[in-house]
């Protein structure tokens, strides 16, 4: 049991830190070369790494779960939801109460957000209905 927790929490990271870098260059870019306001950018980013973010997840984080697909997929969109208007209300805040450049808070935003999905992931989105 124990070393299935640590399996997929260190399928987690690897597969958070692909979406992370994903969501993150996608804004990054999304500002940069497309001249979006970093909340803006934010939200698309967001979008982009949820393919990243959910078939990592599904197919290899909690694959020995053997959740539906298709239950899966909306649990885990309203998680990762969740998470985005938690990261976009800190986002907001830290962007308007800081002087940090806007490419670093959503960097540390987004490692912030981590223990919540794992969480709620594991346990809710990706569990198995007995």
């Amino acid at each position: 049991m124990l070393k299935k927790l640590i399996t997929q929490i260190g399928w987690f990271v690897i597969v958070g830190c692909a979406a992370a870098a994903t969501h993150w260059a996608v804004a990054v870019a999304c500002v940069a070369l497309a001249g979006l306001a970093p909340l803006l950018a934010n939200l698309v980013g967001w979008l982009v790494a949820f393919g990243v973010s959910f078939t990592g997840h599904y197919r290899l984080t909690f694959r020995h779960q053997h959740a539906p697909l298709l239950r899966s997929a909306l649990r885990f969109f309203a998680v990762s939801a969740l998470g985005f208007v938690v990261n976009e209300a800190a986002y907001a805040t830290l962007l308007r109460l800081t002087t940090i450049r806007y490419d670093l808070l959503l960097a540390l935003v987004l490692i912030g957000i981590a223990g919540m999905t794992f969480i709620l992931g594991r346990y809710w989105a990706f569990r198995h209905s007995h």
